[in-house]
């Protein structure tokens, strides 16, 4: 982005009613085009927002950080240099640079960092923060030669990466000191004519990338939820019906090694939730015992389901989003051939189909690098690790909705629901099913997490986090329901439940359990239909009075009514409380 189309962004109109989002760019320098390309860059994120990015006073960098209200605000963006954290370790102002002040200078990083510590456990459990580390190269304060890193040198970038390591665990979102390397040459960073001048250190290419990659890493868009792979030169090297099992390859001596590559980041995936399946046109048989070999790096169990024949293979795509029950966006299709891509891409428009690009090791590379991006997670949970097997375990099961006896089905699953009735500063868990479920989806509102945080903030307020387990196997967490307690009754206008989770009344027995808990006489619920939440409007409408959503005024269910048109329900039901 240049500047001129940064500034032409800005100009553009936003209704006066539009919802505001409010992100605090905190730095010691002078903001200018940084806070330019920040601001253009969210209302390309955010079209729908009016956008203001505030900051604070030059040159004092943890000042600002400190004055920022926990709360206030949807997300803080940190940027510092060397300089913020000692002045003489800039150029606008002169201190000395005399061997005998390395050690105070030291010390006075470590403070600074320290205080910046201090700040960011305050505001981080309450919104986003993504920070920038130093990226400026140091000035020749050193006795050394600039070739030759002095002890000094290093102990101000131990300081750094522990102060870091600390923080990147549990406070902030770090930005990747080798990302951006790769995307921003460090010689081409400082300006300085416009450091010593207007005190903005950057120059304007170092300022555009630099805010591109914190307005992402502020806000990054929800990771995929399954991967669709081919075989035959994808996952290893060869045409399994032209060289047979033994002879398809993914190693270095077989000249293959970027096939076993993608085998492994392919089960890295595998291992944090990511579903996996194959689209293959070749033998049923052949492909069988080929993904029996011992060798390979990701493991058979990862795959589900496998279609193997020589039917299109968008019919294959189309079995697998059915069987994940998923929609095409949020899933990556990978296929050596350009012909199996463009089928793909016409039959399912909104799935991302990617080229394996088999003769080129780089441009491999590049893919894995690609798939990290797109399907990486801040942090791990529980529910990863049941996600396949809940999926295998379903499709071995009959499916309750068309069992020809539904109540003795429901009746023997063993099934306990757990809800965990507490407020969390941060649950990771909560909001990415707010943000990632579209058909039992109240009303489809996507949330910061600075918006998500102001709502359980709110005077009477609830949340709900359900877990799920029968005797099939545990769910985890299924079903988020948050609202706030009113005259007469309760609103909910966050509920979502996972896909995973249809067909075992486990809606009902959440009202219930909101009526008997809390005994409001009405629920009202903030309902908004989208194109993918049917299931929300064919449940309200079994519970609701008749004529109540073809109305115009607000949904509300009468909870006598409730009880008495109920279903029977089979659920063990618990409570988890501070």
């Amino acid at each position: 982005m240049k500047l001129l189309e940064a500034l032409e962004i800005l100009r553009q109109p936003v209704d006066d009613t539009a919802p505001q989002l409010n992100v605090v760019l905190c730095c010691g320098f002078t903001p200018l085009h940084l806070q330019t390309f920040i601001t253009a860059g969210l209302r390309q994120r955010w079209p729908g927002r009016r956008v203001e990015v505030s900051t604070g006073l030059y040159g004092d960098l943890a000042g600002n950080l400190e004055r920022v209200e926990a709360r206030s605000h949807h997300g803080v963006i940190l940027v510092f240099e060397w300089s913020d954290l000692d002045p003489r370790l800039g150029y606008r102002q002169l201190g000395g640079w005399r061997p005998g002040q390395a050690e105070e200078i030291l010390t006075t990083v470590r403070a600074s960092l320290s205080r910046i510590s201090t700040s960011l456990s305050r505001i981080g459990g309450d919104m986003p923060v993504a920070v920038s580390l130093p990226g400026l190269p140091l000035p020749p304060i050193s006795h050394t030669r600039p070739i030759h890193g002095s002890s000094f040198d290093w102990q101000l970038e131990a300081a750094l990466a522990d102060w870091a390591a600390s923080v990147a665990e549990r406070k902030a979102r770090l930005l990747s000191r080798q990302w951006i390397d790769r995307q921003s040459a460090i010689a081409g960073r400082h300006d300085p004519q416009s450091d010593l001048q207007t005190g903005f250190p950057y120059t304007m290419a170092h300022s555009c990338v630099l805010a591109s990659l914190l307005t992402t890493l502020l806000f990054p868009e929800s990771p995929g939820k399954g991967l669709i792979t081919d075989l035959d030169d994808t996952l290893w090297s060869g045409i399994l019906g032209e060289i047979g099992i033994e002879n398809i390859a993914w190693s270095l001596e077989h000249g293959a090694t970027q096939h076993g590559l993608y085998q492994q980041l392919l089960q890295s995936l595998a291992d944090a939730g990511v579903l996996l399946a194959v689209a293959s046109k070749n033998d049923a048989t052949y492909v069988a015992q080929a993904l029996e070999r011992k060798d390979l790096l990701v493991k058979r169990d990862s795959l589900f389901p496998v279609e193997a024949h020589w039917g299109p293979k968008s019919s294959s795509i189309g079995r697998i989003l059915n069987a994940w029950n998923i929609s095409a966006d949020a899933v990556v299709f990978v296929d050596d051939s350009p012909l199996e891509i463009a089928e793909a891409q016409a039959a399912f428009p909104a799935m991302e189909c990617l080229l394996f690009p088999r003769k080129s090791t780089a441009q491999v590379l590049s893919l894995l690098e690609k798939l990290r991006m797109r399907f990486g997670k801040e942090t791990l949970s529980q529910e990863d690790s049941y996600r396949l097997a809940s999926l295998r375990s379903a499709a071995s099961q009959p499916d309750p909705a068309v069992h020809s006896d539904m109540e003795s089905l429901l009746a023997s699953a063993q099934a306990r629901l757990s809800f965990d009735v507490r407020i969390p500063p941060v649950d990771g868990r909560a909001l990415e099913l707010v943000n990632k479920t579209n058909q039992f989806n109240l009303n489809g509102q996507r949330l910061s997490e600075a918006e998500w945080l102001g709502r359980l903030s709110r005077p009477n307020a609830f949340l709900h986090v359900v877990s799920y387990e029968d005797r099939f196997g545990p769910l985890g967490r299924i079903a988020v329901l948050a609202g706030c307690q009113e005259a007469g009754g309760l609103l909910i206008d966050t509920w979502v439940m996972s896909c995973r989770a249809f067909s075992r009344r486990i809606e009902y027995s959440c009202l219930r359990y909101l009526v008997s808990r809390m005994q409001p006489d009405a629920i009202r619920f903030d309902y908004g239909a989208t194109p993918r939440n049917g299931p929300v409007r064919e449940f309200l409408a079994a519970i609701l009075e008749p004529g109540q959503l073809e109305g115009t005024g607000p949904i509300v269910l009468n909870t006598k009514w409730f009880e008495q048109t109920c279903p029977t329900l089979y659920h063990q039901v618990e409570t988890h409380q501070a």
